[in-house]
């Protein structure tokens, strides 16, 4: 090697490192292909699937307020004895008519994306009562101030693709105010894709108004529709909600895109055996389809199938656990299997604190939900001690986790150049190594996810910097992020007319 190249070397060495220290290089941004796991052969999910149109076409659904049934009988449905039927042949018209593919818009057209197919995205979800405290270490009550906290900082988070509230303000009692108060703050803090609920029906219009005001102008959200409702339209077992009936209609009718969110729990809302379980809570995600679509043909909705299980020692919800894991990926391996945009949970801890166990229970469901393919990751972010608590810390390190599940996803490519013939003949006959070398470098940048806050210092360095733990340095990481950056997506005039239509914003 000549003594011109050397500096040439280790100024391009530096070059690279100055661009990682800038910002974020990822090997696998989000949207990587999954399907590789299929836990389900196609046998079982062809049997699955025929015991849920049965339970559909003789069962049914009970509990349907009169406009779903009378808009379901007007396609085939019967209604008799209380109870709501769906002939197969009108079930699988519904799917064959049933949006397959649909963009979900942010406010900033950059963090757009397709929702179908196996591309996999993973964001949040949840409705956290409880909040881990960054200076305590100790849980106390979710309040708006945390909302738009947790918003702020999803709002840097490269892995995390959207961001639907995660906690609820319970310092704000009344029901529309919470539900303006929550999808203010969406708007204010982040311009990623949103989700939010609505407690009532007549609460959709006026909010979609404060949408409209933010994008500019009265009609703005039908063009660009960047906020879904989460709804769940099915108490299970098998029985609609009539609530829920009337915030779906409600979206319908002001161009809301949906995502129809099944719920059900194993041993009590649904059977304990795994097949069984799939099997009712498919029929159930079938019936919110159905809602959408009988009002609606082909509108965007979520076909979001969340196997939820309990510990049957206790009846506790848990959210941690294999038979979560795999329930979810089989969700979403019959959701693709019917070419329909999935949505599954996971990450839903049971651990109340940063450790192995948050990180063992986060990392197995959402590595397996990605695998499995499905479209829309829940839950995959921020979400502690079974779902009734979110932390700041596990938002930070859920997304440097999130980067290592894409690039999990994402696989092994295998091509003349990362075969890497000549690149073997030139460190054997040559240096001895493949330090330093052309392929290695260009490797470095393009195949591998490299962590930020995991530790990867020798034992003697890592004593030397005082031992940190995980959740120390994802503490310093959050409070980083929530000292300086302060976004405001509304500007002060938007923001004025918005808090002078809506006196309760706080």
């Amino acid at each position: 090697m000549t003594e011109d190249a050397k500096p040439a070397r280790r100024a391009g060495r530096m070059a690279r490192k100055a661009a990682r220290e800038a910002g974020p290089v990822s090997a696998a941004p989000p949207g990587q292909t999954g399907g590789a796991y299929r836990p389900l052969t196609d046998p079982q999910i062809e049997a699955i699937y025929a015991t849920a149109l049965r339970l559909l076409a003789e069962l049914g659904m009970g509990e349907c307020p009169a406009q779903l049934v009378e808009a379901a009988c007007a396609r085939g449905a019967g209604f008799d004895g209380g109870r709501l039927r769906f002939p197969r042949a009108m079930v699988e018209d519904i799917i064959a008519g049933a949006a397959k593919r649909f963009v979900y818009h942010g406010r900033d057209p950059a963090h757009d994306f397709e929702i179908g197919g196996e591309r996999v995205y993973f964001g949040t979800g949840g409705a956290a009562v409880q909040t881990l405290d960054l200076e305590t270490g100790r849980y106390r009550p979710s309040t708006l101030t945390d909302l738009h906290d947790f918003t702020r900082l999803i709002d840097t988070l490269p892995n995390v693709s959207w961001f639907t509230r995660c906690c609820i303000a319970t310092d704000v009692p009344d029901s529309f105010d919470l539900d303006v108060n929550t999808a203010y703050a969406l708007i204010r803090n982040t311009t990623k894709p949103v989700g939010t609920a609505f407690t009532l029906g007549q609460h959709v219009a006026p909010i979609v108004d404060m949408f409209d005001m933010a994008l500019g102008g009265e009609g703005r959200f039908r063009e660009r529709p960047f906020c879904k409702a989460h709804i769940s339209p099915v108490v299970s077992p098998m029985r609609y909600g009539e609530d829920a009936v009337e915030v779906t209609v409600a979206c319908i009718e002001h161009g809301v895109p949906i995502n129809s969110i099944i719920a059900a729990q194993s041993g009590a809302t649904a059977p304990a055996t795994l097949a069984g379980f799939l099997a009712q809570s498919l029929a159930e995600t079938l019936a919110g389809l159905i809602l959408v679509n009988v009002f609606a043909p082909g509108y965007p909705v979520i076909f979001s199938n969340w196997p939820l299980v309990i510990d049957l020692r206790t009846g506790a919800f848990c959210g941690g656990g294999g038979e979560s894991a795999v329930l979810n990926a089989a969700s979403a391996q019959i959701s693709n299997w019917l070419g329909l945009p999935s949505g599954v949970a996971s990450s839903m801890a049971d651990a109340k604190a940063v450790d192995a166990q948050m990180g063992s229970e986060k990392a197995l469901s959402a590595v397996t939900a990605g695998l499995a393919g499905a479209n829309m990751v829940y839950e995959s972010s921020g979400m502690m001690a079974s779902l009734l608590g979110a932390s700041f810390e596990a938002f930070v390190l859920d997304d440097e986790m999130l980067g290592a599940v894409q690039r999990t996803i994402r696989g092994v490519e295998v091509t003349e150049e990362t075969l890497g013939y000549d690149a073997i003949c030139d460190a054997v006959l040559g240096e001895g190594h493949f330090l330093g070398h052309a392929q290695t470098m260009a490797a470095m940048e393009r195949d591998y996810h490299w962590p930020r806050i995991a530790d990867r210092d020798a034992p003697v360095t890592w004593a030397e910097k005082g031992a940190p733990d995980i959740w120390a340095r994802a503490q310093d990481k959050a409070r980083h992020i929530l000292a300086t950056h302060r976004p405001d997506y509304l500007g002060a005039a938007t923001d004025g007319r918005i808090r002078e239509r809506f006196a309760g914003i706080r």
